[in-house]
């Protein structure tokens, strides 16, 4: 991300960013796992390069990488007005969840999302994705909510991938910090060693498209597959 970027960004627009993707906003996210419980329980997951290595995979590889997809593509479809084309991006992403724990973790946070901005931060394009979505019956997916909002908002394409994969990273880092468990500062460095991988997906997300799609991360997927009969579990997935 060159200089330039970061300086066409509102004040304002970046505090809003910040909120729509901070722990303290409403989503629910910090009850979901991403898989992760079940990947510890079986010890795929041990220590901090294991859990390193597996977010890793799945940003370049897996599911992390399809909602940075959907996510660019949901940003342009906004700033360029295609409503109808939005709605058919919307309906592919709620449609392209691997598992069931997977489709709830986005959609729910997606709506939690998408309730919160109407009444905290109304916005034309967002009451207009709200409505069409249900008149469609289609589940909100939070990539979709997020890039949809940041468009409007005025945050490059760029700029609001990058932080959404960072908080979308962080909170299953967390995760990782109550289950293996690991200190405060192991998280941390989980996280300075993702920055590349955080990095290189947006740069990829950005210069891809929907024909794109796809996901060689399948362990991610069997760990939310078989999270849903794990015995003892603190996550919703």
């Amino acid at each position: 991300m060159n200089r330039s970027e970061h300086e066409c960004v509102a004040p304002r627009s970046l505090i809003r960013l910040q909120n729509w993707l901070s722990p303290a906003f409403p989503t629910g996210a910090y009850s979901y796992s991403h898989g992760l419980e079940w990947a510890i329980e079986s010890n795929h997951i041990h220590h901090r390069p294991s859990l390193v290595d597996w977010l890793d995979a799945d940003l370049r590889f897996g599911s992390a990488r399809n909602d940075a997809i959907v996510f660019v593509e949901a940003w342009r479809c906004t700033a360029e007005g295609h409503h109808t084309r939005l709605l058919q991006i919307a309906e592919l992403a709620a449609a392209s969840r691997a598992t069931s724990e997977f489709a709830l973790e986005s959609s729910q946070q997606g709506a939690s999302c998408l309730a919160t901005l109407c009444d905290v931060w109304p916005d034309p394009a967002i009451d207009a994705l709200s409505e069409g979505l249900r008149q469609k019956s289609i589940q909100p997916v939070l990539p979709i909510v997020i890039a949809v909002r940041s468009a409007t908002e005025g945050v490059p394409a760029g700029t609001a991938l990058r932080s959404f994969l960072s908080a979308l990273i962080s909170n299953v880092v967390t995760g990782g910090v109550r289950l293996i468990p690991l200190g405060q500062t192991d998280g941390q460095r989980a996280l300075a060693a993702l920055e590349d991988a955080v990095l290189e997906a947006s740069d990829r997300a950005l210069t891809a498209g929907i024909d794109d799609l796809g996901s060689a991360a399948l362990m991610v997927d069997f760990a939310s597959m078989l999270h849903e009969t794990q015995y003892t579990r603190l996550f919703r997935s």
